[in-house]
């Protein structure tokens, strides 16, 4: 019966193109999943960066005219936080994507730098720290931090094991195919 529809000569490479073709699904299946969970990991990290910046932007509010005379590091911090804020929107459409996650990166590295010096003038207003909307601002912004830290670490783990996944072989030959691109990490 299989003489007819066909011929011996066939069946082994049409045995091998099942397999190839299944080994493929799975494949794709394996790196989709992990593509998922980037994603899913991005959702702590984008709670932790708005509860950061809703901390930041009730401390740029309370701080304003107090710190004056200091407009510069009240402007930087500004800044910064509207640059972090224009990336983990961009981050929030293509979490996997390399390339915003490292520009998100970077603005956050600019924050870093310029935040200590708005929290050292903070403290230096005695008025100013006294204040309980302050205190609460203060710390709502000590509770972001890790948080932020501990969804960092997942989502970075996250993209690294899809990052690893898409390198190995031979399942990078499905990386142009199906346009796996690399992770970034924050």
């Amino acid at each position: 019966m299989l003489d007819g529809l066909i011929s011996r000569d066939l069946l082994g490479p049409l045995a091998l193109l099942v397999v190839l073709g299944l080994w493929m699904l799975g494949a794709h299946n394996r790196i989709t999943a992990l593509r998922g969970a980037v994603l899913s990991a991005w959702v702590p990290v984008e709670a932790a960066l708005q509860q950061r910046a809703q901390a930041l932007s009730a401390l740029l509010a309370l701080a304003d005219q107090p710190l004056a005379s200091e407009r510069a590091a009240v402007d930087a911090v500004h800044a910064a936080q509207a640059q972090v804020a224009l990336h983990a929107d961009a981050v929030r459409r293509r979490p996997a994507q390399r390339d915003g996650v490292v520009e998100l990166s970077k603005a956050d590295a600019v924050l870093a730098a310029t935040l200590p010096r708005l929290l050292a003038l903070v403290d230096q207003q005695a008025m100013l720290r006294g204040e309980p909307a302050v205190k609460a601002a203060l710390a709502a912004l000590d509770e972001a931090r890790p948080r932020l830290l501990f969804a960092r670490q997942a989502f970075n783990a996250a993209g690294e094991a899809y990052n690893q996944a898409i390198v190995q072989f031979p399942t990078r030959l499905l990386g142009p195919v199906f346009r796996f691109g690399q992770a970034g990490t924050l």
